[in-house]
């Protein structure tokens, strides 16, 4: 679980009812009692829920899941029934819709990837950045945990990932022994992760023993030379594949040999429709 701070909570209420519903009001609406449903039309892995539920509690309103994060619903399946005043009912309406077709896009796009990459590979994983659209990192790990992603690393402080653009600020910059022993003593808890540009670069790094060389971009033949001379020289080492991966290459890359793949695509999926439905009690 990702937790999430009242404060985003509130953020997430706040970006669209900061003054409330001037319709409602201005209807004389504030003491009508009423019902709201959220349903997944195209159905789908379903995610955001537990938001859900605490962004409608914050305004008074008594909610049911049906469902939780991360599972598979059938069309026009309802995912929240909620009651209270009119009022908060449409306080809550679109800022809460939005989120779950936000959240429910990322995850049902999260588990396709997956569910290709299971298919080849049941000890695979699929790796999600923290390259996430700005403002959305918790609503987008919660998302993708939810799809059965695992986090590649939420911030630079996590892992030790060295990059080109580390190397290229370095005296000597292909000298990958090095750099591998320089991280490997500042960091011994951490595994030594480092990004090949190419071939060349990943035949460096496993001579260095690194302990997962990243594939950034390479063409799928070079990956599977890679991990065929890999297993000949019985290295420790592994690769992970970054760059490129999404739900139009995942089947590609899963029948290369390689278990961990690296992506952003997830987070730009399209949302999953919701249907709201409110009416009076």
């Amino acid at each position: 679980m990702i937790y999430l701070p009242d404060a985003l909570i509130d953020q997430l209420l706040l970006d669209d009812i900061q003054y409330g519903d001037l319709t409602t009001r201005a209807l004389g609406l504030q003491s009508q009692q009423g019902t709201m449903t959220f349903t997944s039309k195209l159905g789908g892995c379903v995610s955001g829920l537990n938001i859900a539920e605490r962004m409608l509690t914050k305004l008074g309103v008594t909610c049911e899941c049906l469902f939780h994060d991360g599972d598979i619903v059938e069309p026009q399946s309802c995912l929240i029934k909620a009651s209270g005043s009119c009022e908060a009912l449409h306080q809550g309406w679109k800022a809460v819709q939005n989120v779950l077709e936000w959240c429910g896009g990322v995850s049902h796009y999260t588990y396709q990837m997956v569910s290709i990459l299971k298919k080849y590979q049941p000890d695979g994983q699929l790796a999600c950045t923290r390259k996430t659209i700005p403002m959305t990192k918790p609503l987008a790990l919660t998302a993708i945990l939810a799809g059965g992603a695992i986090i590649h690393r939420a911030g630079s402080a996590e892992t030790i990932l060295l990059f080109t653009n580390h190397r290229n600020c370095l005296a000597n910059p292909d000298d990958w022994q090095s750099h591998v022993k320089t991280l490997r003593t500042a960091a011994p808890e951490k595994l030594i992760i480092v990004e090949a540009d190419d071939e060349q670069q990943a035949i460096l790094a496993i001579k260095a023993n690194a302990d997962i060389v990243q594939l950034d971009k390479l063409p799928i033949p070079q990956i599977q030379a890679l991990q065929q001379y890999i297993q000949q020289q019985n290295s420790p080492c592994r690769l992970s594949i970054a760059g490129g991966v999404n739900l139009q290459t995942i089947e590609a890359y899963s029948q290369t040999g390689v278990s961990i793949l690296v992506t952003s695509a997830p987070y730009y999926a399209a949302p999953r429709d919701i249907k709201v439905h409110l009416f009076k009690s």
